[in-house]
């Protein structure tokens, strides 16, 4: 009996290690996935509204491109709070190195400002109701995460630049 008993011991253990490596292996490609590829994360707040809703928009942010091309001004992008490191924060890119923006188009009285090398002026969609670079200036390139091209849920969609490049020539026809 004893016997019998070790032997199914030792098949349950082998069977544990086996599945064990396995939940491993799997556990280190989706955090390589999710860290250098793609993220699937959950988008919470008003700050984006009306392109996003306040709660359980599921999106889906790109890692790789960000090695082969600079973001554009329109473009979606997730990156580290420089208020609170350990949040992530989804804002639209209004302002690449060596812009100038207007500091914040909701005051009567506008104010210009130059985006430094290696930075990024961001901004909510929802203006009266998003912390973004006009509270805490010009964000590092560094703190840049990704650059959202779909959201997932609750509606399938594909997120495009919705800002066309117009010339000068065509502006001040």
């Amino acid at each position: 009996m004893s016997q019998r008993f070790n032997s199914r011991f030792l098949r349950f253990g082998k069977y544990a290690v086996h599945a064990a490596s396995i939940t491993v292996r799997f556990m280190c490609f989706a955090h390589m996935y999710n860290r250098h590829v793609a993220e699937i994360s959950l988008c919470m707040g008003p700050s984006m509204l009306p392109t996003f809703n306040m709660t359980g928009d599921i999106i889906l942010a790109d890692h790789i491109s960000g090695y082969f091309s600079e973001p554009e001004i329109g473009d979606v992008v997730v990156c580290i709070s420089p208020h609170a490191p350990g949040r992530a924060v989804l804002k639209r890119v209004v302002g690449t190195p060596r812009d100038s923006v207007c500091f914040d188009v909701t005051e009567k009285e506008r104010k210009y400002v130059n985006v430094p090398d290696g930075h990024l002026w961001l901004s909510g969609d929802n203006m009266s109701n998003s912390n973004d670079s006009r509270t805490y200036g010009p964000v590092p390139m560094g703190l840049l995460r990704g650059r959202v091209v779909a959201r997932l849920w609750p509606e399938f969609q594909i997120l495009r630049n919705p800002l066309k490049q117009v010339s000068l020539t065509e502006y001040f026809k």
